[in-house]
């Protein structure tokens, strides 16, 4: 499908405003809607092109900006050694409970669009793997995929580096999708254990896929880049997603002219 070029979405928090980006199919219609969560470094260029990729599927993607109460608005982090000391000493200076507030806000933001069908997914890459795997918790959420989230096996995130993300997984109603890395040093073999061990436990309806990866291999720049990997990993999401969350109007197209609206 046809996508629109991003727009901009300066939405409301309790912690101040909090800019998205947008990515939705260029044809009019009703859409899922997706929160799409970055890495560390915020709206970068591969975070643009995956969220395009996802909207060009037939999904209304929101990608906040995580950090906005620490950068200005439309602050990107560069994939480097600054970009990544600022972007880590964030995730532990921002509180816990924000990135819960924030997860709602977009939650609620895409719900309220017209063109959304209402029905709400998340998706998450590295931290935003673990930010995804929180907003799970938000009951309307039907389905998740979270790219080898970190940091969930120690509880490191937010401030204090104490989470109780583990602790509030029976509070995951949805269906999850995890795609980890075995040779991920950042969740290693015995973090990745811990999580599916708390899965299992009470009784989460998910799914689990260990590749033969490197931490960041869906990012398309550096040598991590594996796009064999990220072929698998696509065909594995959409058919989460689509199955949960529906076409939206792509289940409704009558006639050919469309349908062919739409490419």
């Amino acid at each position: 499908m046809l996508i629109k070029e991003s727009e901009i979405a300066d939405i409301v928090t309790p912690t101040g405003d909090m800019r998205l980006h947008i990515f939705r199919p260029l044809a009019p219609g009703k859409y899922p809607g997706i929160l799409m969560y970055s890495e560390i470094f915020q709206v970068t260029a591969p975070i643009r092109r995956t969220a395009m990729m996802l909207a060009g599927h037939g999904f209304i993607v929101a990608c906040p900006e995580i950090y906005h109460e620490l950068e200005p608005a439309g602050t990107v982090l560069g994939y480097d050694e600054e970009g990544t000391v600022r972007g880590n000493a964030h995730k532990i200076t921002k509180e816990l409970s924000s990135y819960d507030t924030d997860a709602r806000a977009v939650l609620d933001y895409l719900k309220s669009r017209d063109d959304c069908t209402g029905r709400l997914g998340v998706m998450g890459i590295c931290i935003g793997g673990h930010l995804a795997f929180r907003a799970a918790m938000n009951p309307d959420v039907l389905a998740t995929t979270c790219f080898y989230a970190t940091d969930i096996h120690k509880k490191g995130l937010g401030l204090g580096t104490n989470d109780n993300s583990l602790d509030r997984v029976p509070e995951i109603k949805g269906e999850l999708l995890h795609i980890w890395g075995r040779q991920d040093p950042h969740v290693p073999l015995e973090g990745r254990n811990l999580v599916k061990a708390r899965l299992d436990e009470v009784g989460t309806k998910y799914t689990w896929h260990e590749f033969n990866g490197q931490h960041a291999f869906m990012r398309d720049e550096g040598h991590r880049y594996d796009p064999a990997l990220v072929l698998q990993s696509w065909g594995l999401l959409l058919e989460l997603f689509h199955r949960r969350l529906g076409y939206g109007d792509l289940d409704i197209v009558a006639d050919t002219a469309a349908a062919e609206s739409r490419h």
